[in-house]
């Protein structure tokens, strides 16, 4: 399976969280905090409590099964919100890296994932697609908090390839879901640091790749 960048991938980075909102809006979210500093301290406490900071003696983001509902041919594009698609708003961003720490351009990142209601679109490609990387090794998704799918605790799918490099298979997890502690898939080092905002939820999360 092989990706090839289209021609906007080095596009500047737009801000993270606040990049769908008025500037008002963003301003009164959260007592007045701009959703960008919320990304911030979203990242923050990702890197403290969560996962740990990037180490050129360390391991990659850790691989996870597939799962039966992967679907190729995802269309491009950064939010998965389509009409009829409800939920709490969840916008996650980040940066891929190298394993020297490197942010990495280009790379394809392949998001798909259950609706609100805990159902897999195997049909068409709701709640699914891809982007890439910008110039600076970041990514931005706005999906909905993905339901229940029965034995499984909240997850969203992706897979991510650096520009010739491996395809790393993965889940995203949520913090304190009941179900984690039960879901025998579940790893803690997955888990995405998440905030609540007036308008839904910022989640971030950096994955670390191998690039060739």
């Amino acid at each position: 399976m092989s990706f090839t960048p289209h021609a906007d991938q080095t596009r500047r980075a737009l801000l993270r969280l606040g990049l769908l909102l008025p500037a008002s809006v963003a301003l009164a979210a959260c007592g007045g905090r701009t959703l960008e500093a919320i990304a911030r301290g979203t990242a923050a406490a990702q890197e403290m409590e969560l996962t740990p900071a990037c180490d050129p003696d360390g391991s990659t983001t850790r691989a996870q099964t597939e799962g039966p509902y992967f679907a190729r041919n995802s269309p491009q594009r950064r939010s998965l919100i389509d009409a009829g698609v409800n939920g709490t708003r969840l916008v996650l961003a980040g940066s891929v890296l190298s394993r020297q720490c490197q942010p990495v351009a280009g790379v394809l990142l392949d998001f798909w994932q259950a609706d609100d209601a805990g159902t897999y679109d195997n049909v068409g490609y709701r709640v699914r697609g891809h982007q890439f990387t910008d110039e600076l090794g970041r990514y931005e998704l706005e999906t909905v908090v993905p339901g229940l799918y029965p034995g499984r605790t909240r997850h969203i799918h992706v897979k991510v390839q650096a520009p010739n490099g491996p395809i790393l298979t993965t889940q995203l997890y949520f913090p304190d879901e009941p179900r984690n502690r039960t879901d025998g898939i579940f790893s803690s080092s997955l888990v995405m640091a998440v905030q609540d905002a007036e308008n839904g939820k910022g989640a971030a999360f950096d994955f670390v790749v191998n690039t060739a």
